[in-house]
């Protein structure tokens, strides 16, 4: 018997509601199932667990240590299959066998990059792995950043007027520099959320990435997350030059993507009904336009 965690247990009540409920009430015959399908063995060790995915410690039939991942379907599920195959391993987390949404990986370390002391290195890792990452075109049938920027800024100015004020201002001129850029999206294959925690030590590799959300686009759309994440507002723009030259990309054009990305999560901010902008989005985006405010 697994003992689904209570923390998990609340994310996909809080988040999914009623289909969440289901979910869980089928979980248990879900693990039996895969274990059994792929002649699986649980290990005695707790269940680990981010908001959407519950992952097991399992071992093959050949003894060989794995994790099975289980998550509901949505639209950021449905790509990790496709994008972790399309990597092969290639910086990323070996795919071992899918049934959809249900995944069979490699096993990495539980260290990720909070253990590096030194905040640029783990950008630096970060954008290595970036790099590799994004050599890769989409595979057919991903998410295109074309399409998220298009809903990005049909959104803008019901958000521009819940905000209303300076906020509401900057919202309007950050969908401004994104619309400079937006007939080129681009085809390469992204992460989209490679932040230090989805970053692991490995046996095969010193670094790879897990839990990634696909998308077909401009890699300059992956760099925000390893700006926010141990955020020191004097280093945002150290960082980023960083990450842009260690990945060969256009700075400016790559400034106008992370503005992108800024634009997107403050836009959830304001679905999700928060008192205002991320103090942290503002700094960042101030940083790369030389404006506050």
């Amino acid at each position: 018997m697994i003992e689904i965690p209570e923390r998990f247990t609340a994310y996909r009540l809080r988040f999914e509601k009623e289909a969440g409920a289901r979910w869980l009430a089928e979980l248990p015959a879900m693990i039996a199932s895969y274990v059994d399908r792929w002649d699986l063995t649980l290990e005695d060790a707790p269940p680990m667990h981010g908001m959407a995915a519950l992952v097991l410690a399992v071992r093959q039939a050949d003894g060989t240590p794995a994790n099975l991942k289980l998550q509901q379907a949505d639209s950021e599920s449905d790509g990790e299959g496709p994008g972790l195959k399309a990597w092969a391993g290639d910086g990323a987390v070996r795919l071992l066998r899918e049934d959809g949404v249900i995944l069979l990986l490699e096993r990495l370390q539980s260290r990720d990059l909070h253990s590096v002391s030194d905040p640029l290195k783990a950008t630096q890792i970060i954008a290595e792995l970036l790099a590799r990452l994004n050599a890769h075109q989409a595979p057919e049938g991903i998410r295109t950043l074309d399409g998220v920027v298009t809903a990005m800024l049909d959104q803008v100015p019901q958000a521009a007027a819940t905000l209303g004020g300076d906020e509401g201002k900057l919202v309007k001129r950050w969908a401004a520099i994104v619309r400079e850029v937006a007939g080129d999206a681009g085809d390469r294959l992204l992460h989209w959320d490679l932040h230090f925690e989805n970053v692991l030590a490995a046996d095969r590799e010193p670094w790879l990435a897990i839990d990634p959300k696909p998308i077909s686009g401009n890699p300059g759309f992956e760099l925000l997350p390893a700006l926010d994440n141990r955020f020191d507002e004097a280093g945002v723009l150290t960082r980023f030059d960083l990450m842009t030259e260690v990945m060969g990309l256009d700075r400016q054009e790559a400034s106008a993507w992370t503005i992108a990305r800024v634009l997107q999560n403050s836009l959830w901010s304001v679905e999700d009904g928060e008192a205002g902008l991320d103090p942290i989005q503002i700094a960042i985006a101030a940083a790369l336009t030389g404006r506050q405010g």
